[in-house]
């Protein structure tokens, strides 16, 4: 609830999910390939919203609360620090878990708007949406305003609620305006893409959290960044094209973000199997118990005073 009431959290799931419907809505001139290239775009914007939205989280979770105090004054009472820790990562997962859910509705739309040369833009699922965001807006404006409620968490709740009701509104809508079959132009797969990137951004909330025991949010940032950035290249670097020791331990210790990207599958008309996907699911929760162990590691003995 406190992650959630961050305005930076609502403005980042806010605008990730209007941008991503934004790129379905324009024309690329992409010979044949531009609903590839939207799909290959919404699935980036979804995976770089969670990098940011795993770093700012887990730095007000546990940095800022360090600073503030607020740790010391739990820890004093009988909660012990993995039990604090791991309270904080569940805490953390949920949130981003919210914050990728929006941005999988916003997908799978994507996948629904995109067109190529002989198309054009869905303005029926594009007002739709962009008006049930607005309507969310305002939802929580009147909460704040009669209620006395915390405006924030109000509209993040509302925010997912309309985001939901003007989905399933627009798959029972054509581009035309015409009723038609519930998910007609939907590409489902983009579910099961967007799927595997909250599993990427489990592993950064992770990597994040154990940062954020030791180190600054810019600082927490900087080191995420280069782990995303050498995790994206860890084939080339230490893969199959380097034998040494050395390399063969920084490919263990990297996460390899390609397990997790599906654009290439998506290009070529293939099925996603669920049992990948519970591949990745166990590789993701031995990482982030690995990333866990070792912030705990470096928690410990941390200065809280």
């Amino acid at each position: 609830m406190e992650l959630i009431r961050q305005p930076i959290f609502l403005l980042l799931m806010t605008a990730s999910a209007v941008f991503v419907v934004y790129l379905a809505s324009l024309p690329y001139f992409g010979f044949g390939d531009d609903p590839k290239l939207v799909k290959d775009s919404v699935l980036a914007v979804a995976l770089l919203a969670g990098l940011f939205g795993a770093v700012m989280s887990a730095s007000n979770t546990v940095a800022r609360e360090i600073h503030a105090g607020t740790a010391l004054a739990v820890l004093a009472k009988p909660v012990g620090r993995a039990q604090f820790l791991l309270a904080k990562y569940a805490g953390l997962a949920g949130a981003l878990a919210v914050l990728t859910y929006v941005n999988l509705v916003a997908v799978l739309l994507a996948s629904r708007m995109a067109y190529d040369a002989y198309g054009s833009t869905d303005w029926v699922g594009l007002s739709i949406f962009v008006g049930a965001l607005l309507l969310a807006y305002a939802m929580g404006g009147f909460s704040n305003f009669f209620l006395r409620r915390p405006f924030v968490s109000d509209a993040v709740l509302s925010v997912v609620l309309m985001a939901t009701l003007a989905f399933l509104v627009i798959n029972f809508i054509g581009k035309e305006g015409q009723l038609q079959a519930f998910g007609k132009d939907i590409d489902w797969r983009m579910g099961q893409a967007a799927l595997l990137i909250l599993f990427a951004v489990w592993i950064l909330a992770g990597l994040a959290l154990l940062c954020s025991t030791r180190l600054e949010m810019i600082s927490t940032l900087a080191i995420c960044s280069a782990v995303f950035l050498l995790g994206l290249m860890s084939d080339y670097f230490f893969g199959n094209h380097a034998k040494s020791w050395w390399a063969s331990v920084a490919y263990s210790l990297l996460p390899n973000w390609q397990l997790f990207w599906t654009g290439d599958a998506l290009e070529q008309g293939k099925a996603i199997p669920w049992s990948y996907v519970g591949s990745a699911f166990g590789y993701t929760v031995a990482y982030v118990g690995a990333a866990l162990a070792a912030a705990l590691c470096l928690f410990e003995d941390r200065e809280l005073a």
